[in-house]
């Protein structure tokens, strides 16, 4: 491991648009409440800790998500109100360190190697950031901290809700030995079932694969799984990060064809993708159908506007036009929806071994 070592925090809010509805409207409060869609159509963009003991999820189908939990309340999601509570947010972060990269409308990374209060431990400065978050804002935010992006968004996830788990330096490399690659951060279901068809199930087993072999069997992101296996990410926080896609695919349990059958389908993805959109902040002109078939061919089909793609309607009259392009009578096992080509204008967005943690 490096010889030097950085201060990471990664705060994530607590079911974010549910708390948020649940502060806000009293009746709400120790309900199973999902925000978004409805009982009969859509998805969930949220679900509170009540809705999540059903086996409720955040991207799960409405009508799922109602059978899982039949006491189940839908609610409309406000994002102008989400956008300021994430805004109040952000400026409390804002007095511990200048480095903070949102990654969405409620996670954020912050580097606190040097913070404006001069907090000795990062430890401390979370429990802080924490501490003033439920009292100003009246929600609960789990923290991770540790020396780098990677394991930071690992341990954030570690005690939800209301959190605070660190990884110390000394921790680090022996933390990913042991972890299994299915939480990986940035390993998804399909990589992780090829890396388990390769004998990887763990770090200490990811550790044991040379960087050429990584990256020959996954590609150029084999030299990012090559150093996080030994807990080396050496990303920096960066506040002016601009997400560049927005995506959402589906694999569906069987095949499906037919042009009216396929476009049924994409509109739960359409949903999802603009909500994710919305979370983000990010506006793309480029839309891109994904389309993987029964033979596992994979194709792909764009189109751009001079105007950035916002609604669910023109999302989904570009995913018509876009259809017609494939092959739709052929079986059909994985649709996906993609915004990409953001506008191109301003968006808001080492010390020794020794440092306190």
């Amino acid at each position: 491991m490096s010889e030097s070592v950085r201060k990471i925090i990664h705060i994530d809010m607590d079911a974010f648009y549910a708390s948020v509805e649940q502060r806000d409207f009293p009746m709400y409060q120790g309900k199973p409440l999902a925000v978004g869609g409805s009982r009969e159509r859509g998805v969930v963009a949220a679900a509170s800790y009540e809705a999540r003991k059903f086996g409720v999820r955040s991207a799960m189908s409405s009508r799922m998500a109602y059978r899982r939990c039949p006491d189940l309340i839908f609610v409309k999601p406000r994002f102008e109100v989400y956008k300021a509570v994430s805004s109040q947010i952000r400026e409390i972060f804002f007095q511990y360190t200048d480095l903070v990269e949102p990654l969405s409308l409620d996670e954020a990374f912050l580097d606190v190697t040097e913070n404006k209060k001069q907090i000795p431990s990062a430890t401390l400065v979370a429990k802080a950031i924490k501490q003033q978050i439920k009292t100003e804002i009246g929600l609960t935010a789990s923290a991770g901290i540790s020396i780098n992006k990677f394991l930071a968004k690992i341990a954030s996830d570690y005690q939800k809700p209301d959190g605070l788990t660190l990884i110390a330096p000394h921790e680090a490399e022996s933390f990913v030995e042991n972890l299994e690659v299915d939480k990986f951060f940035g390993v998804g279901k399909v990589t992780a079932e090829k890396m388990h068809s390769l004998g990887i199930h763990t770090g200490a087993d990811l550790k044991k694969l040379p960087e050429k072999e990584l990256v020959k069997q996954f590609g150029k992101v084999g030299h990012f799984y090559f150093h996080i296996a030994r807990a080396v990410d050496n990303r920096p926080v960066n506040p002016n990060r601009i997400r560049k896609s927005v995506g959402v695919e589906n694999t569906f349990e069987a095949d499906i064809s037919g042009a009216v059958n396929i476009l049924m389908h994409l509109e739960p993805i359409a949903e999802a993708v603009i909500e994710r959109m919305q979370k983000s902040g990010m506006q793309g002109k480029t839309l891109t159908l994904k389309v993987k078939y029964a033979t596992f061919e994979q194709v792909t089909r764009s189109k751009t506007l001079l105007e950035p793609i916002g609604t669910y309607e023109l999302m989904i009259h570009l995913a018509k036009e876009l259809i017609q392009s494939i092959e739709a009578n052929s079986p059909i096992r994985l649709l996906g929806l993609t915004i990409s080509n953001p506008e191109d204008k301003h968006q808001e967005t080492g010390t020794q071994l020794s440092l306190e943690f």
